[in-house]
């Protein structure tokens, strides 16, 4: 199956890319203190959008020498790519600036409106702009459509950001999201599936890049961030976006307004600890809190 292919190579990638670029991350610049006090790189998600560019890269060599990959995928590829290039970008600056004052849409917005521009507001601003460049092709000439769609994308890239409180935690989480978005497409299109499933390709390719790095983060060696975390949620929002039916991507919009509001009221972190079989998965593979 092409998504399968797409998340091994794109693992490898990921494993090649941070065998090479964990050096780099030693830097005083990346270093940060975790949840438990620990120093460890920040930022490291960079290699999930350098692993999406060098998956891309293989698969269109391989194009070019006789393989014949679904048009469909190599779209879907290519718009993914542009999507965790950009959010990516976004996420990177977020992670070094270390924004001083409050931070949550309400912080990002009393920041604007006073006139300083932080990188947790540029992103605010920048991020629907991302997500409405690569939502176009599939929002077609339909105004409304095209901000419904560029909502998705740019809501889930941040709700992603919002998980990423915990070792491996947004991983699992988008793990577990492109699975039910498979097996809900599956079961909702039969026999039409097989055409659906490319759609999907790019963010089964982000999915696989993050595992790449999941042994690393489990261990504390390594934060995924914003950088990684954003592109995360951003290649999901885009596999909605162009593969589920009008009503579906409506669902979705109106659950990412939601959690997203709630998150300035709630904490995640707080709703999977009270959750048993939430706080096992989420704790599935982390060192114990207490070592």
């Amino acid at each position: 199956m092409i998504l399968v292919g797409g998340f091994f190579l794109a693992m490898i990638c990921s494993l090649v890319v941070w065998g090479g670029v964990r050096t780099m991350l030693e830097r005083p610049v990346f270093r940060r203190t975790n949840y438990r006090g620990a120093e460890l790189a920040t930022g490291g998600g960079l290699v999930i959008p350098v692993s999406v560019f060098f998956t891309g890269a293989i698969v269109a060599v391989l194009s070019t020498l006789g393989a014949e990959p679904s048009a469909f995928a190599l779209t879907a590829l290519q718009l993914t790519a542009i999507a965790v290039g950009g959010f990516g970008l976004l996420g990177l600056l977020d992670d070094l600036a270390v924004d001083d004052g409050p931070s949550g849409y309400r912080g990002h917005l009393m920041a604007l409106f006073s006139g300083r521009l932080s990188a947790g507001s540029l992103k605010m601003i920048a991020g629907p702009a991302i997500a409405l460049v690569v939502v176009q092709p599939a929002s077609g000439d339909s105004f409304a459509w095209l901000i419904i769609d560029g909502a998705v994308v740019a809501l889930a890239a941040n709700l992603a950001n919002l998980f990423d409180r915990a070792p491996g935690r947004v991983t699992k989480v988008a793990t577990l999201c492109l699975g039910a978005l498979v097996i809900g497409s599956v079961a909702g299109a039969g026999g039409v599936a097989a055409g659906v499933l490319p759609g999907m390709f790019g963010a089964a390719v982000v999915v696989g890049a993050a595992w790449g790095l999941i042994r690393s983060e489990m261990r504390e060696v390594v934060m995924l961030g914003d950088t990684g975390a954003n592109p995360l949620g951003a290649a999901l929002g885009l596999a909605v976006v162009l593969t589920q039916s009008q009503a579906v991507r409506l669902v979705a919009l109106g659950s990412l307004v939601a959690l997203n509001l709630l998150s300035e009221r709630v904490s995640y972190s707080s709703v999977i600890e009270r959750v048993a079989v939430l706080r096992w998965v989420d704790r599935l593979g982390r060192r114990p809190l207490h070592d």
